[in-house]
């Protein structure tokens, strides 16, 4: 029986097909891809209107047998922590289809970008709704492959060699990373007979102390190279600086979230009390990578590459929140996860669309005075960038505040002295954090023109930036669209 959720990752999919088939007339497919995606990013709605009405458990489940011999079911739904990350994936994948109607990277087959994008988004929405591990796993690898072709076949135009290299480290880490995160899956069905998360979570007692560290461990390590997590954060830099601008933009909205929202699924929930005692290496490499990526934001001379460091730093805060192991602390991680995705896709856009009218991110090369150049496409550089650094009023100073909250008042099995000292040190990488970005502002928008004028945001960039504009500031100013009252007993696991 086909639900709305197989629907949700079949339409994307069947889409694929459709473009390719279509590859022939460029423009046709990619108007067909669009479409697709509206379809897509429409029907997402559904399960987080229905996640609001039924907020104690999946909104949206579908349970039936699929490999019997070896236990595996196809098992999907959506929840208060799953449904609005399936809306970001549907919305930032349609924004990216947008931006492709006219403004396609200069290397590659527009059509064959397009069928990718929708592959990514079908893998992304479907790990987001998995319910088992193997589902899970499934879904997980299938926007690797696809990643790595859009970085390596589309990426930077004037350096073939570099961006297939940072395509294949990228597939590496993150293959690595999945393998360890698959031994995991297996000691936890040694463990309990089980790869369904509702009996895991129900099983969760009956699994031996040593094991489930070992398993919470290896869960960390598994979705730590995804994130990227420090010190397994190498590859994102290249990643990002060699991708084409919709290739950044799901990068960093959707990927990275599949390992942010794997440990909030799988790690908190199945194996607590192996959680308990790796929690605090889990929060101190959080906030290693809050200072780390705010220093060598400081350090950077290309503007792709600062919004990337910007990325370890963000997670870093995520990671803090998810530490706390606290329904306060879930629910921090998860807002976070999606302002950042927002905040961040609309700052990759809007440094793709200044590299299309100077022909560089570099500092140097782009110029000065974009205020006096290009007063809007400033004014949305600057906007995103306030946004990033956590200014009160927009999506991204919930995130930041909440996750220091949450490490305030951890679970009281942790050592609170050790998460106070913690939140005090990501405060002061919330304050570096401020610091980069206000010095990126004043480097690119402001002081006297050195450079001629260019094009300002033309009709189709206003289409695809303002939902994450908006959503930016609906969330800043109504953060309870994300932390309404059942919100906290769903993402505890409480069903």
């Amino acid at each position: 029986m086909i639900g709305g959720l197989e629907l949700l990752v079949g339409v994307p999919l069947l889409g694929a097909g459709a473009v390719l088939a279509l590859a022939r007339r460029d423009a046709v497919a990619t108007w067909v891809g669009l479409v697709v995606a509206t379809v897509t990013a429409l029907g997402s709605v559904w399960p987080w209107v229905a996640a609001l009405r039924d907020e104690t458990a999946y909104a949206v489940e579908t349970d039936v047998g699929w490999i019997e011999p070896l236990g595996i079911r196809w098992h999907l739904g959506v929840d208060a922590l799953s449904a609005p990350l399936v809306v970001m994936t549907a919305l930032l994948s349609w924004c990216c289809l947008v931006a492709l109607l006219r403004r396609a990277p200069q290397c590659g087959f527009r059509p064959g970008l397009v069928a990718l994008v929708l592959v990514i988004e079908a893998g992304s929405i479907g790990t987001f709704a998995a319910l088992d591990l193997i589902v899970f796993f499934v879904f997980f690898e299938l926007v690797l492959i696809p990643m790595w072709f859009v970085i390596a076949d589309w990426g930077d135009a004037d350096d073939p060699a570099g961006r297939r290299q940072a395509a294949t480290r990228f597939l590496v880490v993150t293959v690595i990373g999945s393998a360890v995160m698959l031994v995991a899956f297996l000691l936890l069905h040694a463990e309990t007979g089980t790869f369904d998360l509702e009996q895991l979570q129900a099983r969760a007692g009956d699994i031996d102390h040593t094991s489930a560290v070992v398993v919470a461990a290896l869960l960390v390590v598994g979705f730590g190279a995804k994130m990227p997590m420090w010190p397994l954060h190498f590859w994102l830099p290249d990643a990002h600086s060699k991708a084409p601008t919709v290739g950044s933009v799901l990068l960093a909205g959707v990927l990275l979230k599949l390992g942010t929202y794997g440990l909030l699924r799988f790690w908190r929930d199945v194996v607590p009390e192996g959680a308990v005692p790796v929690a605090p290496y889990l929060g101190a490499l959080g906030v290693v990578g809050i200072v780390y990526g705010a220093l060598a934001c400081l350090a950077q001379r290309d503007l792709k590459r600062l919004i990337a460091y910007s990325s370890i730093g963000h997670m870093g805060f995520v990671l803090l929140a998810i530490s706390t192991l606290t329904p306060q602390g879930a629910l921090a991680a998860n807002f976070a996860n999606v302002a950042h995705g927002l905040i961040t896709g609309l700052l990759f856009f809007v440094v793709g669309a200044i590299k299309d009218r100077v022909g560089s991110t570099d500092l140097t090369t782009v110029g000065r005075a974009l205020y006096a150049r290009a007063p809007r496409l400033a004014a949305v550089f600057a906007f995103a960038a306030f946004a990033s650094l956590g200014l009160p009023g927009l999506a991204g100073f919930w995130g930041e505040m909440l996750a220091m909250l949450s490490a305030y008042t951890p679970n009281p099995a942790l050592p609170r002295g050790t998460y106070l000292v913690l939140m005090a040190v990501a405060g002061l990488g919330a304050v570096l954090t401020a610091v980069y970005f206000v010095v990126a502002v004043r480097r690119v928008c402001q002081g006297i023109a050195d450079r001629d004028a260019v094009p300002d945001v033309g009709v189709d960039e206003w289409v695809s930036w303002a939902p994450l504009v908006a959503l930016t500031v609906a969330l800043g100013l109504f953060p309870a669209l994300m932390l309404w009252s059942g919100a906290p007993h769903a993402l505890a696991g409480g069903r």
